[in-house]
């Protein structure tokens, strides 16, 4: 239920949870690492998932394969690349792509600075080639600690011109956003934006102190903050976005009825609510099945999704230049 007459964005997808079994099975190949499988078809069984795991932590280590046969610069440059030819087999217009450059580099003890530059440079020569517009996010992995953190944030921040935000993901209740503070307010001094998981696994609290310690522009799932009235009447009046993901969120069992996902109401509510992947490469899933969710499931009509795509443009991480270049499409 895409309108592809309009702008067709995502703006929260995980670069590193979307990794192609195919290209899983080839690096492990090409690296004589041992993985799980005998074959491609077996790499889909181990690191899709196609129903739903017990939790979130369940969900984040099917990631685990793909970032496992990252053991080299050139596999990172690799799958950044793929993501932009991804994008554009989708149609989209623009995606913002967000990425752990720890975790990337973590299994084969890679230089997290030289990860962020392959990246970099992957999604530079995929835009070029694809013509789709990209713009990456850092990723702060919460679940390796704070001091752990404090690499990844210097690691990103050594090429901080070629980075428009900052996010923070991975386990919301064993590492709330307290430990942070210090990281964002780096990230916010170098003019990034910021946009951080919260409300996924936690409750409220969690996106409160994601938009008052961190200072959080958009929040990525939020979920919970169909809890707090005064939560949802604050993101309505300030703008800041929630980034939806229903089918991740159904996955997780975040939500385990997906025909009651808190995103219609957010909608309702005038909160700037946008539709989004997470992990397809994990969810086994494109944006245009989102958006047929939003319309089959969640019980959207044509006429709010297409607000929904328009909320996407003005919630992007871009110039008012941009979004104007990106608006034109519509026209």
């Amino acid at each position: 239920m895409i309108d592809y007459r309009l702008p067709v964005i995502d703006l929260h997808r995980h670069l590193d949870g979307n990794i192609r079994p195919a290209t899983i099975w080839d690096l492990a190949q090409q690296h004589n690492l041992t993985i799980p499988a005998q074959n491609v078809a077996q790499v889909a069984d181990i690191a899709q998932i196609h129903d739903r795991t017990s939790d979130l932590l369940a969900f984040l280590q099917k990631l685990d394969y793909g970032v496992s046969v990252l053991a080299d610069l050139d596999a990172c440059y690799r799958i950044a690349f793929e993501n932009l030819q991804d994008a554009h087999h989708e149609s989209l217009d623009y995606v913002e792509l967000r990425f752990s450059p720890y975790y990337m580099a973590r299994a084969h003890k890679l230089p997290i600075e030289a990860v962020v530059e392959a990246v970099i440079d992957g999604v530079r020569e995929g835009e070029k080639q694809f013509g789709v517009k990209a713009n990456l996010i850092g990723i702060l992995s919460r679940t390796f600690g704070a001091e752990v953190c404090k690499l990844e944030l210097d690691g990103l921040l050594a090429h901080k011109k070629h980075i428009v935000a900052l996010d923070l993901a991975g386990d919301e209740v064993g590492f709330p956003a307290p430990l942070f503070s210090e990281h964002f307010k780096q990230a916010r001094d170098a003019g990034w934006s910021i946009t951080v998981h919260a409300g996924e696994a936690a409750g409220s609290d969690s996106i409160w102190n994601a938009i008052k310690l961190l200072g959080a522009q958009r929040i990525g799932h939020g979920v919970a903050a169909m809890d707090d009235p005064k939560l949802l009447a604050y993101l309505a009046e300030n703008k800041i976005g929630i980034e939806s993901c229903p089918t991740s969120n159904y996955q997780t069992t975040t939500m385990v009825d997906t025909a009651n996902h808190p995103m219609k109401a957010f909608f309702e509510r005038d909160i700037a609510v946008t539709l989004n992947t997470d992990d397809p490469g994990v969810s086994a899933i494109d944006l245009a099945h989102e958006y047929k969710v939003a319309y089959d499931v969640i019980g959207f009509s044509k006429t709010q999704l297409a607000q929904i795509q328009l909320n996407a443009v003005e919630q992007a991480f871009l110039s008012d230049e941009e979004k104007a270049k990106l608006k034109q499409k519509s026209k």
